[in-house]
């Protein structure tokens, strides 16, 4: 690879960086073509992207990037592997599903909303995250069920009304 392929392969990972505000940091190595690729069509259908990149070219973009990404530095050794995704706890969830049949891939480090998560011990924490979207449900389900319980509240008090009204017409004939 030149320096023009370099500077490219760069960019483009400044670029992706700058895109996603969640991006995990795997060791996929040793796994056999077949099984990286079936880790491949898994990612695509959880709308993650898979890339190996080469850790010195991972590092210059991590500093050419407006983001501070100085604690991932020292994750940068032997295969890396990144993947990029919306939401923050989807690659979790799919390296947990993936790795019951199979040893990789490991979790080197995440990058989930400005926060870092180092290490493999990591991934049960970050498999619980919640997404953005998620939280938003939640709230609004909260908010939601006062006024739930008023309108049931109101409605069963009308029902009951509506029958004391008929037992008390049908004692007067």
């Amino acid at each position: 690879m030149n320096r023009i392929e370099k500077d490219k392969e760069i960019e483009e990972l400044v670029a992706k960086l700058a895109s996603t505000d969640n991006f995990y940091l795997t060791d996929i190595s040793e796994l056999t073509v077949e099984h990286t690729n079936d880790l491949r069509r898994n990612c695509f259908k959880e709308g993650i992207q898979l890339q190996v990149v080469k850790n010195t070219l991972l590092k210059k973009a991590f500093e050419r990037s407006e983001k501070n990404f100085d604690e991932l530095y020292d994750t940068l050794k032997g295969s890396t592997s990144i993947m990029f995704c919306e939401t923050g706890n989807a690659p979790a969830k799919l390296i947990v599903k993936f790795r019951k049949k199979h040893p990789k891939p490991v979790l080197k480090a995440a990058y989930v909303e400005e926060s870092v998560y180092l290490g493999d011990d990591q991934l049960k924490m970050l498999e619980s995250l919640k997404s953005k979207n998620e939280l938003i449900a939640e709230v609004i389900a909260l908010l939601q069920s006062p006024a739930k319980n008023v309108v049931s509240q109101l409605s069963s008090g009308g029902q009951k009304l509506t029958g004391v009204l008929k037992t008390l017409s049908e004692r007067e004939s």
